[in-house]
């Protein structure tokens, strides 16, 4: 199985819409969302090309597709317009890993999951990172639409046993993991 993930959209169609099209163009079997899907928030400048009712059918388009968690900026009402459920936290095994989904306002590295062993993807921070934690990698994909310390637009990639993070732009390798 092929898996894109990324996170922190925060209503960007310019940035979703990049994403989306890397994920038909790369025949991914499933697209990961780790939260904060159409509200910028209010410490957040708006991103680039603010459009959250634009994002909305594209995501929907591809709505059995999407396996998405729940962001510190995501709220009742965008359960209502989005086609795919929204859950608190969620997992998925890719070639036998176990990688556990979270927005990262309640688990991180410096607030871990109670698991001793698999990748705990998360997003949140909008900084691009790998901490190992005993055994367990947190690896952040950074933010599509408002990236921190690393101005990168990024997003990530679970192929066979690596976890791939690369500029959302430019497609450049920007972190690799191998598990």
């Amino acid at each position: 199985m092929k898996v894109l993930f990324a996170s922190d959209i925060h209503g960007s169609y310019y940035y979703a819409n990049l994403l989306v099209e890397k994920f038909k163009k790369g025949n991914f079997d499933k697209l990961v969302l780790l939260g904060d899907i159409l509200y910028h928030g209010p410490r957040n400048d708006l991103p680039r090309d603010y459009a959250p009712k634009k994002v909305i059918p594209l995501l929907n388009d591809i709505k059995d597709s999407i396996l998405a968690v729940q962001g510190n900026c995501d709220a009742e009402v965008d359960q209502m317009v989005l086609n795919f459920p929204i859950n608190r936290e969620g997992f998925i095994e890719v070639n036998g890993h176990t990688f556990y989904l979270t927005h990262g306002h309640h688990h991180n590295p410096n607030e871990p999951l109670n698991v001793d062993s698999g990748v705990v993807l998360y997003g949140h921070t909008h900084v691009i990172k790998d901490t190992l934690v005993g055994n367990v990698h947190y690896i952040n994909p950074g933010s599509t639409s408002i990236p921190k310390e690393i101005m990168i637009h990024s997003y990530g990639v679970i192929d066979n046993d690596d976890v791939i993070i690369y500029d959302l732009e430019t497609d450049e390798e920007v972190l690799k993991v191998s598990l």
